[in-house]
């Protein structure tokens, strides 16, 4: 695949052979059929990362290639939205005529929202002074009178200059209800759009009958915690990243909701905590013991649960595991499944066009 070029004549058959391998790693542990949620052909991609090329007078964003290592030049990029597509051009045309912004520039980043706001960072191997940042006002000016509603970012070693803001607010319609989540430049953010919404929804559905409240572990900035608090009496979420417990925060009072607390702290803290093993500040004014959690959300970076919170997990009734690598996911089902049955079982093409798949299942206590 081309970074110009989609080969959407064989999205079809790259999705079937994803469905065939995920049912195939989950045979072992459950023989349901995955209920399967497609990802738009092109522009599914919020946010996009380019190195930037010098060739003389001229400069251009590239990709290596995974197996080659060789450079690609990316004059567009139909992965991405065509929000982004549009500003590559205009930043780069902005950048290669201005020295203060062009010296030493090695990679832009791109993070856009389906509501058509931006956030674009510029990284340097040099220091920024007040001559960057005049330009790069001047820059982000000339494009917002150009219409794009777009906030630019400089960053060097130590170093973070946001003009205004380093964020972007989406709203997402999920199952009927507009949601807005705070986006935080260089903080994880769901990067298919169309695919989260799915996701949202079938975590929804599946957790519709649900009783009591709901723990989540890995929360993000809120993603998945302010969507399902519908369906639950409170829900505590813990996250142990300060800008996305700052978002979570933020996210919280836009959508004005009023049953959801963030815990600073990670997965393995909080086991800590749950069993008494440790006490923390953090949790000053919280007793844990007051929730009555049947369902527990996990949403593990790719190396997935470790064994404490694995085993931690499993005194729940009710699991509900979202994994961005299915092999992790396998891993973590040969312990789980001793003790839960899957019910439910779902595959997320968060990146077509690649071998990458996330999925979904939901575990009921036997």
């Amino acid at each position: 695949m081309t970074p110009e070029h989609l080969p959407t004549n064989q999205y079809e058959a790259q999705l079937a052979e994803k469905v065939l391998r995920l049912q195939t790693l989950m045979a072992p542990y459950s023989s349901l059929i995955p209920e399967v949620f497609r990802s738009p052909l092109s522009h599914y991609r919020m946010r996009a990362e380019f190195r930037v090329w010098h060739d003389g007078d001229d400069l251009y964003h590239i990709i290596f290639d995974k197996q080659t290592h060789a450079r690609i030049r990316v004059d567009s990029f139909p992965a991405a939205s065509a929000l982004i597509n549009a500003l590559m051009g205009e930043i780069l045309s902005g950048v290669r005529e201005t020295p203060a912004l062009r010296k030493k520039l090695f990679q832009i980043d791109y993070l856009s929202t389906q509501s058509d706001r931006a956030v674009v960072t510029l990284l340097y191997h040099r220091a920024l002074d007040d001559e960057w940042k005049q330009h790069a006002l001047a820059l982000r000016n000339a494009l917002r009178a150009k219409g794009f509603n777009l906030h630019l970012i400089g960053r060097a070693t130590k170093t973070k200059i946001a003009l205004d803001q380093d964020y972007v607010d989406e709203r997402l319609l999920v199952d009927g209800r507009e949601m807005i989540y705070r986006q935080v430049e260089n903080s994880f953010t769901q990067p298919n759009a169309a695919v989260n919404i799915q996701m949202l929804e079938w975590a929804l559905n599946v957790t519709a009958d649900a009783e009591g409240d709901l723990l989540e572990l890995y929360c993000g900035n809120g993603n998945f915690s302010l969507a399902l608090a519908r369906n639950f009496r409170r829900v505590l979420a813990t996250e142990i990243a300060k800008p996305s417990v700052a978002a979570a925060q933020y996210n919280i009072a836009a959508n004005h909701i009023d049953n959801v607390q963030i815990i600073r702290m990670s997965a393995e803290e909080f086991t800590q905590a749950l069993n008494g093993e440790r006490s923390f500040n953090r949790l000053k004014g919280i007793n844990l013991h007051e929730y009555q959690c049947n369902t527990i959300f996990v949403d593990p970076p790719r190396s997935g649960l470790d064994a404490e919170t694995e085993k931690m997990v499993q005194g729940w009734p009710q699991i509900l595991y979202i994994s961005c690598n299915p092999e992790t996911l396998c891993k973590n089902l040969e312990t789980l499944t001793k003790t839960h049955d899957v019910k439910r079982l779902a595959l997320f093409d968060q990146f077509p066009y690649t071998h990458h798949m996330e999925c979904g299942v939901l575990l009921e206590r036997k």
